[in-house]
Parts: structure tokens; sequence; C-alpha cells
């Protein structure tokens, strides 16, 4: 009967709430003492000194097995090795807040290098001299800027192209459009660019872009394409 009582009392002791656990062993022991000194005495004294010794040491072991929850983080007293978790907090087997390890960051691929086509023309910014070959000085500064982006990217290959306006005839403007693409091309490679990734093309008067009957449209047919393959 001592037994079933301090059980009955204790039954709830794995989430914490029991009112006897292994922290109030000592008034289990009372208790049971009591109830088993009580029960005893109705045979005789002597059956109560007995019965009061048995229902002390029955108690107080009852009391001390229960696994009570102290600090209500899920893990039973007798296995908790950090009895004061903060509510809430999630804990591992051994009732000890989980290390927490900041996710491991992924960085996005880079983007695949862009195919490009650089165009310089004669519109506001005179490339050749006149009827020539030859680069003017803010030529070779905005080609100096073309060599540093071609030299710092995955290059492939680059073409360049020249094109003329319609003044003169169709041979003519042919073989002055070839000229100056390779113009162009020999003073890229004077800056760094790989020679053999360089090739000209010219193609004289025939892919216009503007009006030719225009001098503003004549500045723009006028120009240098660099393909760029990365």
């Amino acid at each position: 009967m001592v037994s079933s009582f301090l059980s009955g009392c204790a039954s709830t002791s794995s989430n914490g709430s029991a009112p006897l656990n292994q922290g109030n062993w000592p008034i289990c022991s009372l208790i049971g003492g009591l109830a088993g000194g009580g029960l005893g005495s109705i045979e005789s004294s002597a059956w109560a000194a007995g019965g009061a010794a048995a229902g002390a040491i029955v108690g107080g072991l009852i009391c001390y097995v229960q696994d009570g929850d102290a600090d209500g983080d899920g893990v039973f007293d007798r296995r908790d090795d950090c009895p004061n978790t903060p509510a809430g907090a999630t804990v591992d087997s051994r009732g000890c807040p989980q290390r927490t390890y900041p996710q491991a960051t992924t960085e996005a691929p880079p983007a695949p290098p862009q195919d490009e086509v650089i165009v310089l023309s004669d519109m506001g910014n005179v490339l050749f001299a006149f009827d020539s070959a030859e680069l003017t000085s803010t030529a070779k500064e905005q080609l100096v800027a073309v060599a540093n982006r071609l030299n710092g990217a995955n290059l492939v290959g680059a073409k360049v192209i020249g094109h003329t306006d319609s003044v003169g005839s169709d041979q003519y403007n042919q073989g002055l459009s070839e000229r100056r693409a390779r113009s162009v091309a020999d003073f890229l490679a004077g800056q760094g660019v790989p020679a053999d990734k360089l090739s000209t093309e010219g193609r004289g008067e025939s892919q216009p872009v503007a009006d030719n009957e225009t001098d503003a449209g004549r500045a723009q047919n006028r120009r240098v394409e660099i393909q760029v393959d990365r």
C-alpha cells in the first residue's frame, strides 16, 4: 500500500511536475514511514516500528528513482548535465544547449563571360587621318582602354572590322577599310592583346548604319567594330 501510494504521487515525474522526486526524497521517506507505521500499529507496536522503517526505506527509494525535469527541457534530471537550461532552449541528449553552427553560404557561380561588340566611330572623335589608316591620338586613347578590357577578360578571340562611308569607289573603300582594321589590330597587339587572337576584316561601304547623304551619317559609317568572343 505504501508503494502504491508513493508511486501514484510520483507518477507524473517524467515531465518534472511530480511533487515527489529525487530532490525531495526525504519527504517521501517521512510519508512512507508514517504510512508504514500507521498500518503496522494495527497489529502491534512491534509491527508499527517495523512498518515505519520499511515504509521510510521504500518511500525514499521510490521517490529517489523518479526522474524529474526541474528546468523543463525534456531531459530527466538524473541524466541532465546542464540542470539550469533556459526555458525554450534546444538541448541535446545530455540536457545541454545544442551547438549551432553558421550555415555555410554557397556563392553563386560567376556569370559566364559575355560576347560583345565594341564600336568606335568618327562621330565626335576622328579615328583616322583623312584618307588614311593612320590612327589619331584620340583613337589611340580609346584603344588603350579597349586593350585593357581585352587583356582583363577571358578572351577567346577578337575580330576587328573596318567600315567606311560612301565617298570614293567601292574598291578603294574596301581596301581602306581593310588597312584601317589592320592598323587597329596592330595597335591592340602592341598593348599586350595576344596577336594570335586578333583577326581583321574590311567591309568597305557595304554596311552603313546611317545616311551617307549627311555629314553626321557619314561620320557614323566611318567606324571600326571589334567583335569580342569570350
